[in-house]
């Protein structure tokens, strides 16, 4: 985001944001998806009490902004998780529709140039922009290639594609990514808040 620019996401914009709850209810696609990615997301005692500390520094991430759209692998794994994180820190967590809200994605493209989903935003109490995080973690980004050959059996044989992709989705590979979020999260967060 650029710092000489004001950001469109203004206190009362975050506001207008919706609750996990309300979001469960809104989306249309991957409801079961969502729910079953927030319930096999694991914080491990050290996992929340790292986030309770952060959120409890005096420039810590009260608030925490997502960008997210149902239909996307990404977001179903990922913003289950910011969503368990947020509640177990205390943030307060609201999601945006990114294809609503172009005008706050363009903020917080990656490289630059991608809509890339889901994307969080970290802010301060008083609203203050901290860093932001997008689409998945670095580890999933290597082993992408494990989805890929997946995907070529899309056109073959769709069938034994959907067989396969929902049972990745269900697998130690997704799993470990979901894990990875939340560590590579709270890292990103340790070096940018200074310890109360």
């Amino acid at each position: 985001m650029s710092k000489e620019r004001q950001s469109v996401v203004t206190p009362e914009r975050f506001a207008s944001g919706l609750t996990w709850e309300e979001w469960l209810q809104a989306i249309r696609r991957n409801r079961d998806k969502f729910e079953y990615n927030y319930q096999e997301t694991v914080l491990t005692p050290e996992d929340v009490a790292a986030l309770r500390e952060l959120v409890a520094a005096p420039d810590g991430p009260a608030k925490v902004l997502a960008l997210a759209e149902d239909w996307c692998p990404d977001v179903f794994r990922g913003l289950p998780v910011m969503a368990k994180m947020a509640q177990a820190a205390g943030m307060e967590l609201r999601i945006f529709f990114r294809d609503q809200n172009l005008d706050i994605m363009d903020e917080f493209l990656k490289d630059g140039q991608f809509r890339s989903i889901p994307t969080f935003v970290f802010y301060t109490r008083d609203h203050r922009y901290i860093c932001h995080w997008i689409e998945r973690p670095a580890l999933a980004d290597s082993e992408m290639h494990l989805v890929q050959e997946i995907l070529q059996l899309r056109e073959k044989d769709p069938e034994e594609f959907r067989r396969q992709y929902e049972a990745f989705q269900r697998g130690p590979v997704w799993a470990r990514w979901r894990q990875e979020t939340v560590r590579e999260i709270i890292e990103m967060l340790r070096a940018k808040v200074r310890p109360s």
